[in-house]
């Protein structure tokens, strides 16, 4: 089965052919993409490489009804279509990229894949937020995660490299990126992670807060006088690395200028890596431990200052780099040092087999 993945990003409109042997054999990709209508870039993609038996979509939020790969129907869109406002940087971009696939390939089996589903595994104790009754029952407000289908794929292939097949293994996954989760793993099954709701919660992103005191919120809307507008701007577009480094957000430009002694970008880079080690160990407490510690993302697979950085505070945890190794990687690989007892890998993100795995699985 040759299967299109479409993976519309907040900026990018990423398009794979996947051959029968996961060979990609065609790929097309817009960044950036300012979301407007790529009927013709289907079009001019699938017409060099010939037809294709089904395509898949990713979509960031499939909220509690879409809890695995699911056939995209009207009432499926309009469903997705419902829900962008829990996820206002991703959602609308995948709806105009279904049209415009559907539109170029009306006659193919259309499926949508969420990066919310990998997390439906998670227990009570870790997705319930502690909020009157009436409120979660109304609104169905609860820990959704995201990031899901880089997580699976880790969580498969991570193993793999580091040579630890294990039913039991404790895994952490870092995706990191413009936008950045981590996931608790074990025997391949999300157990926590730690964004929300939203994809607003958790780690210092690109542009995006993560998590900050509610209390802060209500402050700048009560006292602060900034209508909901604003504070929505300055926590998802204005936030984060950004709205600390003074750059765009890319970790390439803060590194730079920490690099020549900015101290905006030093403030931003010391805040990101606090974060980032604060939550891998909370992931390792809600594991019980940690095996393996993956890295992947576009930050995640090219940083080795992220990555040294990170793992230079965790030492407690039994996690130790091999400084020649983190440098030198260009692929998949350990970087553990000798005799580390928890292992560390880098894995390259391939949401694109991910998804053609899951249309897969479906169709069959």
């Amino acid at each position: 089965m040759r299967v299109l993945v479409v993976n519309a990003g907040s900026a990018t409109l990423k398009l794979r052919v996947i051959g029968p042997e996961d060979t990609v054999e065609a790929e097309t990709d817009l960044d950036p993409w300012n979301g407007d209508d790529a009927t013709d870039v289907f079009e001019e993609l699938l017409g060099g490489v010939g037809p294709v038996d089904a395509i898949g979509h990713r979509v960031v939020h499939g909220g509690g009804d879409f809890t695995e790969p699911t056939p995209v129907t009207h009432d499926v869109l309009a469903r997705i279509t419902e829900l962008t406002t829990l996820a206002p940087l991703h959602q609308q971009r995948a709806i105009t990229a279904i049209n415009a696939a559907r539109r170029a390939l009306p006659d193919l089996p259309h499926i949508a894949c969420f990066d919310t589903a990998f997390h439906a595994t998670m227990p009570p104790a870790a997705c319930t937020y502690a909020l009157p009754r009436a409120w979660r029952e109304q609104w169905d407000l609860h820990r959704y995660g995201f990031h899901g289908l880089s997580h699976s794929w880790a969580a498969r292939r991570a193993p793999e490299v580091a040579n630890r097949e294990d039913p039991r293994l404790r895994v952490v996954s870092c995706h990191l990126g413009a936008g950045a989760s981590l996931c608790a793993i074990l025997g391949g099954r999300s157990l926590d992670t730690t964004m929300g709701l939203t994809p607003l919660e958790g780690l210092v992103m690109a542009t995006r807060s993560g998590s900050v005191d509610p209390g802060l919120v209500l402050w700048l809307l009560t006292h602060g006088r900034l209508d909901v507008r604003a504070v929505t701007d300055g926590l998802e577009r204005e936030g984060g690395l950004a709205g600390l480094s003074g750059t765009s957000g890319d970790m390439r430009e803060v590194l730079a200028a920490r690099a020549i002694g900015d101290s905006d970008a030093s403030l931003a880079f010391g805040v990101y890596i606090h974060r980032l080690r604060r939550e891998i160990a909370a992931m390792s407490a809600a594991l019980g431990g940690i095996d393996l510690l993956a890295f992947t993302g576009g930050v995640g697979e090219h940083s080795a200052p992220v990555r040294a950085a990170t793992v230079d505070g965790l030492g407690f945890l039994g996690i130790e780099l091999d400084a020649a190794a983190n440098d030198a990687t260009t692929g998949d690989a350990e970087i553990s040092a000798a005799g580390s007892p928890a292992r560390t890998v880098v894995v390259t993100s391939r949401e694109d087999l991910e998804i053609a795995r899951q249309v897969r699985a479906l169709m069959a």
